[in-house]
């Protein structure tokens, strides 16, 4: 080839000699490819003789640089030699400049010739690089891996490695290593963009995190989390695996470039937890917080990836994770607030277990699947903010875990919260139905999560259990203590002979009739959703209401055979009445059937 034949005439002269040579012709070679009368083809195997014109040209780069080198060295030694080689050099600096233009012009085509890494909006954004005019030698960019839902979009071939290396490399050497740096440094921000836009991250301003409503920022929050962890456990090893395999030589430009983009990725993504907090805090947002929390927590972020600026990073990562802490601690807050004044006057229907309840249950239910995070956020919120507690406080916290103390509290303020919601009862049977109640499902709840009645205490679910008995003895009492009096058989007697009254026993079961029924029609309405505690309390009316019914009319039914319309009396056989008592609790309004004993 002609070229072939041209580096052979120049291939043997002496640096000082034949520098014009070398330079002419490595200068015909830059505008033969500007020019656009030949291109460079690094991967085509059936154009393999344009691929040495660049293998070539990059020699001839090389051999330019070290006549450059050596010119420059024989130069220091006198003044007139600086004067006899400076035209020499400034040949040489004119014609690297424009080799450099070229091969950086064809290293950004090589790196953006992929169909895959096209440049996302600019709404999210990486600061260019603000210490390359102090950079030694200048760093590369990395190839983001994608998730199992994307593909890697930077699947360089062995041969293109060796390409990018080896234009690299000419470059450092011809002293251009901040031109090079550029261009690696660009293309690998606009190629994180890319890669982090296919998770539908990056695509809302910082600004805009405060005004978005509550579904948008959690679906935000949720992709952050997934970036995050993306980041840190494939993209970031990616990255580094890419600069060292192009810069093999040159170890502080692979690290340097690594560093800077890996630190302006974590800030940026700081950035987002720390405005994220900084909306307006409230209960619903605890768990998306905690996740954050969580991510933060694993040390994902920071040192480990980062020789330089690593302490810098910690520290802001420390904030964002005080700042959650502070958003977390102050959720609490608010439920314990929400709980102490919430101060509906208007009962829940038929005693059922009140929302409330349920809310607040359901609530530390779900929190205590963070258990640990949570325990570790209220000890660190108490280094965080000293506050002064009294000796009972200060006791409970040294036997207790500071998440512990909150559901402790938070119970209490519940608890207070039912107390006051059962006084808005005016039948006192129903106000301690509903303590019996709200009191079950709330003992259920905590029994029912492990990690829940691993807080509490089996002592706690002793004493609870303990009150839910007392409040069904309350129940029955006011219940059913005046039905009973219907059946006892005191005060039947009349007259000398101390004969059975009549017309006593048709009024005791006409009493009976009565209250049963008015129980029924009320009671059938109340609404129990424990079953265990439904069955329990049909058990428990049955064995108290049924024998004592049974024997009263075992024991006074001859009284009123002789009656007619025996019927009106006795309504009921004891089997009619323990299937009516299987109607109550039931929430439904049962109406009564009437049967014949």
């Amino acid at each position: 080839m002609e070229m072939s034949s041209r580096m052979n005439e120049v291939e043997d002269v002496s640096p000082a000699d034949g520098v014009p040579e070398l330079a002419k012709e490595l200068e015909r070679m830059v505008d033969r490819y500007s020019s656009g009368r030949s291109n460079f083809v690094w991967e085509d195997e059936e154009a393999e003789d344009e691929d040495m014109s660049l293998l070539q040209f990059l020699d001839m780069v090389d051999r330019i640089s070290a006549a450059s080198a050596s010119l420059s060295s024989s130069s220091s030694s006198s003044s007139s030699t600086v004067i006899a080689f400076q035209e020499e050099l400034d040949l040489i600096a004119f014609v690297l400049e424009k080799a450099m233009s070229l091969l950086e012009k064809h290293l950004s085509h090589l790196l953006h010739d992929d169909p895959k890494s096209k440049p996302p909006n600019k709404s999210f954004s990486f600061n260019s690089p603000s210490y390359l005019s102090s950079v030694p030698e200048s760093p590369s960019p990395r190839p983001p891996q994608q998730d199992h839902h994307t593909q890697d979009p930077f699947d360089f071939s062995p041969q293109k490695i060796s390409t990018l290396n080896k234009i690299a490399t000419a470059m450092i050497s011809a002293g251009y290593h901040i031109e090079c740096y550029l261009v690696f440094a660009s293309f690998r921000r606009t190629a994180f963009r890319t890669t982090l836009h296919t998770f539908g991250f990056g695509n809302t301003r910082m600004e805009d995190l405060c005004k978005m409503s509550w579904e948008s920022l959690e679906a935000e929050i949720a992709t952050w989390n997934q970036v995050v962890w993306h980041c840190t456990t494939v993209l970031f090893k990616s990255e580094r695996k890419l600069y060292k395999s192009i810069f093999p030589d040159h170890p502080s430009i692979s690290q340097n470039l690594f560093c800077d983009l890996a630190r302006q990725v974590i800030v940026h993504l700081l950035n987002f937890a720390q405005c994220a907090v900084l909306t307006k805090w409230t209960t619903e947002k605890l768990f998306k917080f905690l996740d954050m929390y969580e991510t933060l927590r694993e040390d994902v972020i920071g040192g480990s990836y980062l020789e330089s600026g690593a302490k810098e990073l910690a520290y802001e990562a420390g904030t964002a994770r005080d700042m959650i802490v502070e958003a977390i601690m102050a959720m609490f807050c608010d439920l314990k607030n929400s709980i102490k004044n919430d101060n509906e006057r208007i009962p829940v229907p038929n005693g059922a277990v009140h929302p409330l309840t349920r809310y607040v249950m359901n609530y530390l239910k779900y929190a205590c699947e963070y258990k640990d995070t949570l325990e570790e956020v209220f000890e660190q919120g108490e280094r965080i903010n000293e506050k002064e507690v009294n000796e009972v406080e200060d006791v409970e916290k040294r036997k207790n875990s500071g998440f512990a103390v909150q559901l402790m509290s938070i119970m209490d303020l519940l608890d207070a919260n039912v107390e006051r919601k059962s006084q808005l009862y005016r039948d006192d049977a129903l106000r301690y139905f509903f303590l019996m109640n709200n009191g079950r499902y709330v003992v259920q709840k905590v029994k029912g999560c492990e990690e829940l009645h691993e807080l509490m205490g089996d002592n706690w679910c002793r004493r609870r259990q303990s009150g839910l008995r007392l409040y069904h003895k309350c129940y029955q009492r006011e219940t059913w203590t005046k039905v009973l009096q219907c059946l006892k058989p005191e005060g039947l007697q009349q007259g000398t002979g101390n004969k059975v009254s009549k017309q006593l026993v048709k009024e005791r079961f006409k009493c009976f009739n009565r209250m049963f029924e008015e129980i029924h029609k009320c009671q059938s309405c109340w609404m129990v959703s424990d079953q265990q505690l439904q069955s329990e309390l049909r058990v428990s009316i049955s064995s108290l209401v049924i024998p004592a019914y049974r024997s009263f009319v075992g024991r006074f039914k001859q009284h009123l055979e002789s009656t007619r319309h025996i019927d009106k009396y006795i309504k009921y056989h004891p089997d009619d009445i323990e299937l009516l008592i299987d109607d109550f609790f039931a929430g439904n309004a049962a109406s009564m059937p009437r049967r014949r004993s």
